[in-house]
């Protein structure tokens, strides 16, 4: 189990792993881009902005953009939303001088590049770079209230995922190993577009059939995707897939899936992300999961209808009808 680990990012998710890790008595340091921000969680003993209500731990250490965080740890968490995994990677670049691995819980495909965020850090860093990914139903909010959760930790190295499994696992929080990074990432960045349009289902009062159809198909699409990008068929029935794809869609603190109500609502996109405290992965990710499923040759159709009312200004009711009108075919 590591003892000594750094966070990178102090968002939701960033925040309730350093519960986590400090409650289990490891040595945490919580890294955030914006130093007043920080220092205000400081100064409160809690993440106001991002987590609010909970109390953080005595025991946890903050460093308000000093980029020395990297040092003297054995574990570093990156927490940081996708389209910044570069920035933040390139800056902190310099001050990492061990061969430290590093956990990604970013979810999302970066846009232009259409990398996934592991990918990401190993170009900034090299290809030697020591990647995994903790990935699942993780609902920071539940999370910090210590009720049961489940999550998986891919790696292609088995050693370094066994090891990262016991010092996140809790009494609450079980974790799995896996060796499908790909699958993982991909799933975890497919399930918020996914959620946007479930969203957008609520938002239209669609119904529980028409969700139970959304998350079938959509399920099938991010399948179809990922076995074309080299990963595992199974990955995505798994905590990653089906798993986080569930509670995305239907949990009411689901950022993505209020989003997409929002848009269903009359929201512009640019009103629902002004109407959004932290970053809303799907709707980037949108735009680079489409040029992905092109690039690929791969029919995802709902995540083209949900790209197309978010960035070509169709409605809501083209976009259903549309979907609802395509050739029938066999399942």
């Amino acid at each position: 189990m590591y003892k000594r680990i750094s966070i990178i990012g102090d968002g939701a998710m960033g925040t309730v792993l350093a519960m986590l890790l400090c409650e289990k008595g490891i040595h945490t340091r919580l890294w955030g881009y914006d130093p007043a921000q920080l220092a205000q969680t400081k100064q409160a003993s809690e993440n106001v902005k991002f987590l609010p209500g909970y109390p953080l731990p005595e025991t946890l250490l903050y460093e308000p953009a000093d980029d020395r965080i990297m040092e003297k740890v054995d574990l570093i968490v990156s927490a940081v939303p996708c389209q910044f995994v570069r920035s933040v990677w390139q800056r902190l670049k310099p001050h990492l001088t061990q061969d430290i691995p590093i956990v990604s819980v970013s979810k999302g495909i970066e846009n232009k590049t259409l990398l996934r965020p592991t990918e990401i850090i190993a170009g900034v860093l090299g290809e030697s770079a020591r990647c995994a990914v903790l990935s699942g139903p993780t609902i920071a909010d539940e999370l910090a209230r210590k009720l049961p959760a489940t999550a998986c930790i891919a790696c292609n190295d088995p050693g370094l995922a066994e090891r990262m499994q016991y010092t996140f696992t809790t009494r609450w929080f079980r974790v799995y190993t896996n060796s499908d990074v790909v699958g993982v990432e991909l799933a975890s960045a497919c399930k918020n577009v996914i959620a946007l349009a479930a969203g957008a289902i609520d938002g239209i009062h669609a119904g529980d059939n028409a969700k139970a159809a959304l998350l079938c198909r959509g399920l099938a699409e991010m399948t179809r995707l990922g076995v074309a990008c080299g990963a595992k068929a199974e990955t995505f029935a798994g905590l990653a897939g089906l798993g986080d794809l569930v509670t995305t869609c239907i949990s009411p603190m689901g950022r993505n899936r209020a989003f997409g109500e929002r848009i269903a609502q009359g929201l512009s996109t640019e009103q629902a992300r002004r109407a959004t405290v932290s970053v809303v992965e799907g709707v980037a990710t949108c735009d680079s999961l489409v040029a992905l499923a092109r690039r690929k040759g791969i029919e995802m159709p709902i995540a083209e209808a949900v790209h197309e009312v978010l960035f070509k200004h169709k409605t809501m009711e083209e976009a259903v009808h549309d979907l609802m009108g395509r050739d029938l075919k066999s399942e």
